[in-house]
């Protein structure tokens, strides 16, 4: 039954179309690998909680939706950004802000997400795209994306409606073209169906066939992409998930965690007693203490004496020694993903010298800031296309506004543990007050030594 669920599941997951489907109603080259659709498929799947190797003996651990909640949590923590000089503007770009952290979950899992906007009336909205929804068409020298191919799907009942939004940055000329289809079976189908009129459906009956804009300075459309080297296609422009390394890992933590539950399930308490020691209803069926039927088992056999008529089974949980490698494997994956040991696994398991606990704490670090720094560009850019959107709509938008972001650093470094163990260090005597002094109140070794009475006549 859970198997049946599981590949229903599955299907459902991926009642996407392929790049292939894509490149035929469109005759236009779709540029993402068949690696990487797989790939992308497969981080989607794992994010939400049905990887594929998932069985009737092999439970979820789903730590991958973890992994990317706690890298998004990271990178936003206490975040702000603004735009100046620029109240209306800035209205329509706090709501993105406001929900930056979920956006940023989907990219951190999946490898990346688009922003992008379109006026709404007085507003300026803005459609969030992941990864599984769009195909990259073009890039330029820097490998940035200048063309995609975004989906938009309906259903009602069994019919599915497709839209196909192309997006095409030739120069400073900007082609947008809408058409759309319907499919009336399409269940766990990669098949487009009939072309039919945007004005078939309601939401869509305002959208013109095809546009062209002039003086186009960048794609409309931001994409924010993991700073991740790709392993999976190296010529790809696409990012890739925050886990992507960790896959294998990932899989074989579902199997330890299946047989931690295995162990604990296996070796629960159970009295094997014979049906002689119960009495008996009037089908001749046992009658067990109330509230403890889970507790007795094997009772039809019959025993010559008393003392083979129960037995306990109560054998010993080899519990710690599975943890032991669920802790290493939790370890593995950290280090993979680029966080700091501890994150995800025992803290208290960490034995690590300083120099290793500080080189850990450094590679997380690490990985939040390009992150941020990838999501800062992309920001930008996405103020850029609201700005020129606005405009065409004859919104107060402005052009070339000023983007502002503050990122709390501090907690990143974890400032108050790195002070308190120089205060330590200090009084351990391997390191001296003026060091200190330099480093925490940001003096000259000048300063510090008068500030320091007792060795002011010595400048270390």
């Amino acid at each position: 039954m859970l198997e049946k669920l599981l590949n229903l599941i599955r299907k459902v997951v991926s009642k996407l179309f392929s790049s292939t489907t894509v490149e035929k109603e469109l005759d236009t080259d779709i540029i993402t690998s068949p690696e990487m659709s797989v790939s992308v498929d497969l981080w989607s799947k794992m994010y939400q909680g049905v990887p594929p190797w998932l069985s009737g003996t092999v439970k979820g651990f789903n730590l991958s939706s973890s992994i990317a909640a706690e890298i998004a949590r990271l990178v936003t923590l206490e975040m702000e950004s603004n735009v100046v000089n620029n109240t209306y503007l800035d209205e329509q770009y706090q709501v993105v802000i406001d929900d930056i952290r979920r956006y940023t979950e989907y990219a951190c899992a999946k490898g990346g997400i688009v922003f992008k906007p379109y006026a709404n009336g007085e507003n300026i909205e803005v459609d969030i795209t992941q990864a599984d929804y769009f195909f990259p068409t073009a890039t330029n020298s820097r490998g940035e994306i200048t063309g995609a191919v975004f989906l938009d799907t309906k259903s009602v009942g069994d019919y599915v409606y497709t839209r196909l939004e192309e997006h095409s940055l030739v120069g400073t000329t900007y082609t947008i073209k809408n058409r759309a289809f319907l499919n009336t079976n399409a269940e766990y189908s990669d098949n487009l169906g009939k072309e039919i009129p945007l004005t078939d459906v309601e939401e869509w009956a305002e959208l013109a066939p095809e546009v062209t804009i002039q003086n186009i300075k960048k794609p409309l459309f931001a994409y924010f992409k993991m700073p991740f080297a790709n392993t999976i296609d190296t010529g790809s422009p696409l990012g890739v998930s925050v886990y992507s390394r960790a896959v294998g890992d990932l899989e074989e933590l579902d199997k330890q965690y299946s047989r931690i539950l295995w162990e604990y399930e296996g070796s629960e308490l159970a009295v094997d007693a014979s049906i002689d020691c119960f009495k008996l209803d009037v089908y001749g069926n046992p009658i067990l203490p109330q509230g403890k039927e889970r507790l007795f088992r094997s009772l039809f056999f019959s025993s010559d004496t008393e003392k083979d008529s129960i037995k306990t089974f109560s054998p010993d949980i080899r519990d710690v020694s599975l943890f032991n490698g669920l802790d290493k494997l939790l370890r593995q994956i950290e280090f993979k993903c680029g966080l700091a040991y501890g994150t995800l696994s025992d803290p208290q398991n960490v034995d690590k010298t300083a120099e290793e606990i500080k080189t850990s704490k450094q590679r997380s670090y690490q990985t939040i800031k390009d992150t941020q720094k990838s999501l800062e560009k992309a920001l930008k850019h996405l103020v850029y296309c609201m700005e020129v959107v606005g405009n065409l709509s004859g919104l107060p938008t402005g052009l070339n506004n000023e983007v502002t972001f503050e990122w709390d650093d501090s907690i990143l470094v974890d400032e108050a543990t790195e002070r308190q163990q120089d205060r330590q260090d200090v009084a351990m005597g391997v390191m001296s007050l003026i060091e200190y002094r330099v480093k925490w109140y940001s003096e000259t070794k000048e300063e510090a030594a008068k500030n320091i009475p007792q060795q002011a006549d010595t400048i270390q």
